[in-house]
Order: structure tokens, then sequence, then C-alpha cells
């Protein structure tokens, strides 16, 4: 994810579970639903699964575009009909959500559930609307459309992930300068060579941690 979270992706550079494909081992207030998971709680997994196995590395940046945010909608849209059974809240999420800041073309969107183990409730109704199941690890789920033009993570409410990428988020819709000082940052690092994804988003953690200090600061104003 082109994410503004700071947070490092943990999947292997390798390539799965009954009912999904083979694998290896906040809130917005209108889009809250009705009905919590009435599964008892159940341990979550505890290895990482990848559908499809690793994938070649794409990096590229391209200019804001406003359709992203459409795209968003649309896909919020989707998934509230897919969830309506569910209290879930939506968020979009990463770069392509903050207007002016040059971005993967990737549109990142958080839901927030419940209980994470619950994939009955909500993973699987993802599926079954057409999205793809690329990650299982633990506390995340991540599925995509086809194309993996848009990136849809379930975490649980109270993840603290969640909160870091709303953080970064905000702040940098609200300020010109640090989010000017994360687009040269992502651009000079493109200009390199990178073996996987993982070391790209290591080589921004420095930059970033320096803005999400800026942005807790500037909370607690």
């Amino acid at each position: 994810m082109d994410d503004t979270s700071g947070c490092r992706s943990s999947l292997p550079q390798a390539a799965g579970t009954q009912g999904h494909p083979a694998t290896t081992s906040i809130g917005v207030g209108e889009n809250a639903r009705v009905r919590n998971s009435r599964t008892p709680r159940r341990a979550d997994i505890t290895a990482v699964e990848l559908v499809g196995g690793a994938e070649a590395l794409e990096l590229e940046l391209h200019d804001h575009d406003e359709r992203w945010a459409d795209t968003y909608r649309w896909h919020r849209a989707r998934i509230e009909e897919a969830l309506a059974a569910v209290d879930v809240e939506i968020e979009h999420i990463g770069s392509t959500s903050v207007p002016g800041l040059a971005a993967k073309p990737i549109v990142d969107i958080v839901v927030a559930v419940d209980d994470i183990t619950a994939e009955e409730d909500h993973l699987d109704a993802l599926l079954a609307a057409g999205y793809q199941l690329r990650v299982r690890e633990p506390g995340h789920r991540l599925v995509r459309t086809p194309a993996r033009d848009v990136h849809v993570h379930l975490y649980e409410r109270d993840d603290p992930a969640v909160g870091e990428y709303l953080l970064l988020r905000d702040h940098l819709r609200a300020d010109a300068d640090d989010r000017a000082l994360y687009e040269s940052t992502k651009r000079a690092l493109l200009s390199q060579r990178w073996d996987d994804t993982n070391a790209y988003a290591d080589a921004k953690t420095d930059v970033i941690l320096e803005i999400k200090a800026r942005a807790r600061a500037a909370r607690a104003q």
C-alpha cells in the first residue's frame, strides 16, 4: 500500500484455506450498521497467509487524481451493501485519500469490524461481492479488486493501526509543508532500486515518524 501510516507489511516474499484460494504460510457514523457478530470470539490466526504468491514489484507515483475519491465512494457503497448486516466503519486511507498528494494508483480502504476472527460475517461477504483475498495475517485481512486497483483492509475497530492511518491522513490533508515533504521523499526514493516493497517502506520510516510526531503535537494543541 502507498500508505501514510508508516505500517510496514509483514508479508513474506513467497507464495491456501478452506473456501479461499491457495495461500502460503475510526469512524464515519453514517456507515454504521446494526448487528455485531453473534459468533463467540475465537483465537485469531498466528501465521501470515499470502494468496497467489509473490508478485512483481511495482513502484510508481501518479499526480493526485480527483477520481480516486470517486472510486472510494463507489467501493464504500459496495462494501456497505455487502456488509449491511454487520456493524462496520469505513474510511479512505493512504496517499490517494490526501488531495494534492502524489500516490501509487491504488485506492486503500479500511473497514473496522468488531471481531476480525468472525470471517463469516465480513470476509466471506466481501469475497461474495467480488473482492479477492490477498492476505490473512494476525489482526488483518486484505482483499482487493481483480484489477488490483482497490485494496480493502479489515482490522478490528480498536486496532491501533486504524488510528495511525487516520492520524497521518488527516494531518497530511491539513499541512501543506508535511504533504510536500512526504511527496518529495517518495519521489527521491523511487529513483533508487528496490528489491521488495518492505525495503521501500522501511526507507520512508524516519520521515513518516517525524511527520507523525508533528501530527500528534498539532492534535494536542
